[in-house]
């Protein structure tokens, strides 16, 4: 019998939002139907070259198209709850960029829409897609190095300010700086590859030391309409207490002196072994090695792991569009509370810097 296609509309011209693009239209059965976003030329370019019917420049119009199935968010900030609860009210399903949302708060005004509606909210969390952090998943799971105990991870830039004068440095249309921005993607692989230990307390610091003063910015430097003060973070760190009893270490910054090439990394410490995943280079580095640190008869017995690339926002999208075709029964496990926990944990660590003390969930 045929099954009607699924009709998806994507809502961003950016990066995100050309790979959410390029992703469905890999995707056998699924139709990109709508197109917005403010760019007048670029909308049109990417319209007619994936011959998507219906581009539209206000996002309020995309989801009041009739029949839409699915709709991609990949705007700034600020406006993915607005748009998610529009579109799952609409009777949508919704796949939203990272971080879910500025704050916990207003994550949960998407999750409880994505409940009161039956549909499926997900967050995309693509790096726990790279084929490394894959390989190092399976290490830990099978209890390769035992129980884990203490973790730590970063993602740290020397000049990575995404824009300076941009939304990105701008408090109230970002949620906040690094931490909230790569941030959340560094905690995310972090819980994801420690079998998602609930957090317990966060004691976190954070530090603009650079951004303020225009340096940080590389070439991702401001555009010249956009004029917002620097008033967030270019540095923080903070630690974590897991239920269980162990910890966590993050370290996330757009701005540090330190090696001019980005680095994404993970060690964990267990109790039959040890293993290190880090990747120099970060996203230009499509796969790294894994470390193994462990021992036979009281023998160094380390290895390496060479994993092979994963797929990261195809695989994200696929996912996704598996889970929507899927049985109906299976939409309330994706309604965006995952993403929501890693909210939580963020507005904890902010917290926590503010008032210079640890911060229980």
């Amino acid at each position: 019998m045929t099954v009607r296609p699924l009709r998806v509309g994507v809502i961003g011209l950016g990066w995100a939002g050309q790979q959410h693009l390029e992703a469905y239209r890999a995707i056998r059965g699924v139709e990109v139907v709508a197109l917005a976003g403010q760019e007048a030329d670029l909308l049109a370019e990417l319209g007619r070259r994936h011959e998507v019917p219906a581009t539209f420049a206000r996002w309020e119009d995309l989801v009041e198209l009739p029949g839409l199935d699915a709709v991609s968010i990949a705007v700034p900030t600020w406006l993915h709850a607005p748009i998610a609860v529009a579109a799952l009210r609409r009777g949508a399903h919704v796949l939203s960029e990272k971080p879910i949302a500025r704050t916990g708060d207003e994550a949960q005004t998407m999750v409880d829409a994505a409940r009161a509606a039956g549909r499926v909210l997900d967050v995309v969390f693509n790096h726990r897609r790279r084929g490394d952090v894959m390989a190092l998943s399976d290490l830990i799971a099978r209890g390769a190095i035992g129980r884990p105990y203490y973790a730590r991870a970063s993602w740290l830039r020397r000049n990575g300010i995404p824009r300076l004068g941009s939304w990105f440095v701008n408090e109230e249309m970002s949620g906040g700086g690094p931490l909230v921005d790569i941030g959340v993607h560094v905690l995310d692989w972090s819980l994801h590859l420690l079998g998602e230990p609930r957090v317990l307390s966060a004691s976190a610091a954070t530090y603009s030391e650079l951004g303020p003063r225009g340096r940080g910015g590389g070439d991702r430097d401001t555009l010249t309409h956009e004029t917002s003060a620097y008033e967030v973070e270019d540095f923080a760190s903070a630690f974590l207490r897991l239920e269980g009893g162990g910890t966590l270490a993050l370290e996330t910054g757009w701005a540090t002196y330190r090696d001019p090439v980005d680095v994404m990394d993970f060690t964990v410490y267990g109790t039959e072994g040890g293993a290190e995943w880090r990747a120099v280079g970060a996203t230009d580095v499509p796969v790294a090695d894994v470390q193994v640190f462990t021992e036979r008869g009281g023998h160094p017995a380390d290895h390496t792991i060479t994993a092979q690339p994963g797929r990261a926002h195809q695989a994200v999208v696929e996912e996704f569009v598996d889970v929507v075709r899927g049985d109906p029964g299976t939409w309330s496990a994706h309604d965006g509370s995952h993403a929501l926990t890693r909210a939580r944990v963020i507005d904890a660590c902010y917290r926590s810097a503010r008032e210079h003390r640890e911060v229980a969930l």
